[in-house]
Parts: C-alpha cells; structure tokens; sequence
C-alpha cells in the first residue's frame, strides 16, 4: 500500500473481528514505528502491550468506574457526554479489540505529548498497512488504582500518553467527510 493509500484506509475502528493479534507482529509494528521523530531525538517513548482480554477487561471497568466519579465531581466536564455509555456493565471502552497499546514516557519530558502522539500514528499506518485496524482511546488514560497500575508496569515517573487498540476490523467505513483546510495565511 502506497502512503496515499495508508492515509485513505486509516479508520478509528471500534468493531473487531474475535481473532488475536500475535505479539510478534505488534512488535514489529511498534519496531517499525519507532522510525517517528522525536524532539532531540531523544525517543523516550515506552510501550506496554496488553493482548489478555480479562486484564482489558478490567481495565475498562477501571477507566468507567473513574470516569463516572469525575462525571459526577463535575457534571459540566466533557466527559458527561459518555455518562450512559460508562453505566453499562456491558459496554468496553475498548470495544473488545484484542490487543492495547499503551505509548507512556517520563513525565518530565516537556514534549512527551508530542513524541508519542507522532509514534502513535506510525502505528496506526503500520497497522493499516498490515490490515489491521486502530483506535486511539482517551478513556484508557483512566487508570487510577494503584495495584492494577503496578500489575500493568507503569510506575510514577511515567505517564501515559495515547492508548491505542488494535486488531482485525469487522469492517471499514468510508471516510467522514472532511474540512478544507483553513490556511490563516500565506507569506510569499
């Protein structure tokens, strides 16, 4: 698949096939992606690989149980959209792909947001590449409790960045429409 290709056939997927991604090949799309800049080229982006389904599942329940707590700190938050979905005991915020990559790095990395918001993308490509689809999900940056956080392997001096699924689409949508792009200016 040529560049213009993988731009057209990437898809924030939230309907997966019932088959497993091996980890060899998320390791090699994560070896693959790791071609992404980084400022300084420091590259201090970390991964963790979650392909066990009752660990995502847990998870989920995590992330819903501490979304539904700010949602109900503050029921102006953003997050209040998602109230009715969070409540069903049914309902993964993962939706039920596979495997989670969590991309995390040292908090004190002043561009951490940004190194691994560029590799993050790497892997969506890598992914589509491989026919294989993708979804970045904000809702996984919910993990409060502090033993599943051990269990996972992310310590205090790091923080993750863009949780994102991966496996085998049950299909893929068309594009949604996009914007043209609103160029403020042009300095010749």
């Amino acid at each position: 698949m040529d560049y213009t290709g993988l731009l057209k056939n990437r898809r924030s997927i939230r309907d997966y096939e019932e088959k497993d991604i091996s980890t060899d090949t998320v390791k090699e799309i994560i070896k693959e992606s790791c071609l992404a800049p980084s400022s300084g080229n420091r590259q201090e982006w970390r991964f963790i690989i979650i392909n066990n389904r009752d660990m995502l599942r847990q998870i989920s329940d995590e992330c819903k149980k501490n979304i539904l707590r700010e949602i109900e700190d503050d029921s102006g938050t953003y997050m209040s959209r998602y109230k009715n979905m969070m409540q069903n005991e049914g309902f993964s915020i993962f939706y039920n792909a596979p495997c989670l990559v969590l991309i995390l790095g040292p908090k004190d990395n002043h561009t951490l947001e940004i190194d691994c918001s560029l590799i993050a993308s790497y892997i969506m490509f890598s992914a589509v590449e491989r026919g294989l689809g993708t979804c970045w999900i904000g809702m996984g940056n919910y993990i409060r409790d502090p033993i599943m956080l051990d269990e996972i392997g992310i310590s205090d001096e790091y923080k993750v960045v863009a949780p994102i699924i991966l496996g085998y689409p049950k299909q893929i949508l068309d594009p949604a429409p996009r914007k043209d792009p609103q160029i403020l200016k042009i300095l010749s």
